[in-house]
């Protein structure tokens, strides 16, 4: 009976009356106990409301119904496939939408309605691949803030792919502590190509000048998520950098000589399709056969077979690197030490030569770098300790 009257009044009212009156019946069918004729009748007057010329109307009902389990399916879809003032309570909240329902919604929504389903809680693979394979930047970003969404490995890629050159989504990734080295260096190869692009752009350094220094800073960068990298997450990064043409002779050697042998041993286990406690085992035999033909299978220049030798051997003499900032560092004793014969090798390469030479630089500016620091770190703590002493 009340229903009735409800539909015979609400064919007069304005449309705030009846996104008012809307919203009372939709809370009535949610927590008053209606007998099953009203019931029925109310879902009847609902349906027909969906059809109503004010969305004021509909979107009072998505508000209501959006968080509630026991809304009428039929009224959740209806509105879910509605215009994103709609829509969004529903999208963001209602757990009536199935994964594929809302697979679709990304395919076809708009920016706004993909970010409100990024934001759902207890977001599935399957929803957040689809964001991240079609989702425009902003829902990727939604997507990559939202602690309770569960992401492959490959939705990650995909991200980085697809909008990685924008410093706000490289920045909400890089802060994660669970993301994959992999992941993690594939936003640095982004970075360093977007600041090679601009830098050209604007005629500061030639294409050539600006991607030899785009390649040096992601090797090192390379070498410094390594550091922080173990087990499986250390063989995903190996994949990925061999897959995008990174694991060269020139990024196995600085991780050597950065004492990295957790990276130098995964690199040539990859490279040469061996199981890595092989590969492990191998190189820690004294003498040069096993490892030359570890080079020889990973494909390796044979021009680079005395410098990894006499770096291995160094290694070996100066013990492994305990700390993830040692691991992170060329080594200047090292390099100088490997760059000394090298020099005097007859049969090394040039370019290798230039390589080391490189190295060495790199390695004497680091090393004074921290010392300065040491300085500095020592100058403000002794007039602390003097004042502690006047006291």
């Amino acid at each position: 009976m009340i229903v009735r009257q409800f539909i015979s009044w609400i064919r007069t009212a304005s449309a705030g009356e009846r996104a008012e009156a809307t919203r009372a019946l939709a809370r009535a069918w949610l927590i008053s106990d209606l007998s099953e004729d009203d019931r029925i009748a109310a879902e009847g007057a609902l349906l027909m409301l969906l059809d109503d010329p004010s969305p004021l109307v509909r979107q009072a009902m998505s508000e209501v119904f959006a968080h509630s389990s026991d809304a009428p399916a039929a009224i959740v879809q209806a509105l879910a496939l509605d215009q994103p003032t709609i829509a969004l309570p529903v999208l963001e909240h209602s757990p009536l939408l199935i994964d594929a329902d809302l697979v679709d919604i990304v395919a076809t929504g708009n920016s706004d309605m993909q970010c409100a389903i990024a934001r759902r809680i207890n977001l599935p693979p399957s929803v957040s691949a689809a964001i991240a394979e079609v989702g425009s930047a902003a829902a990727a970003l939604e997507l990559i803030e939202n602690a309770y969404a569960e992401l492959a490995p490959f939705s990650w890629d995909r991200i980085v792919e697809r909008h990685g050159h924008l410093a706000a989504i490289r920045e909400a990734m890089l802060v994660l502590e669970g993301l994959p080295a992999a992941t993690r260096a594939a936003l640095v190869a982004k970075l360093s190509e977007t600041l090679a692009q601009f830098v050209v752009a604007r005629n500061w350094l030639s294409a050539d000048r600006a991607g030899r220094l785009a390649s040096e800073a992601r090797e090192r960068s390379t070498i410094n998520i390594a550091a922080r990298t173990r087990g499986d997450d250390m063989k995903g990064l190996v994949r990925h950098l061999r897959a995008t043409g990174q694991l060269t002779a020139g990024l196995i050697l600085r991780a050597l000589l950065s004492g990295n042998l957790e990276l130098f041993d995964a690199a040539l286990a990859e490279l040469a399709d061996l199981p890595l406690a092989r590969v492990t085992a191998l190189l820690h035999e004294r003498g040069g056969g096993s490892l030359q033909a570890l080079l020889i299978r990973a494909g390796l220049p044979e021009s680079t077979f005395a410098a990894f030798r006499v770096a291995l051997e160094a290694c070996r003499e100066t013990g492994y690197v305990d700390t993830l900032g040692g691991a992170a560092r060329l080594r200047r004793r090292m390099v100088e030490r490997v760059l000394t014969h090298c020099a005097t090798d007859h049969e090394a390469a040039e370019p290798l030569l230039i390589l080391l030479r490189r190295f060495a630089t790199e390695s004497a500016r680091e090393e004074a770098r921290a010392f300065c620091e040491e300085l500095v770190a020592d100058e403000a703590f002794v007039p602390a300790v003097r004042d502690l002493i006047a006291a």
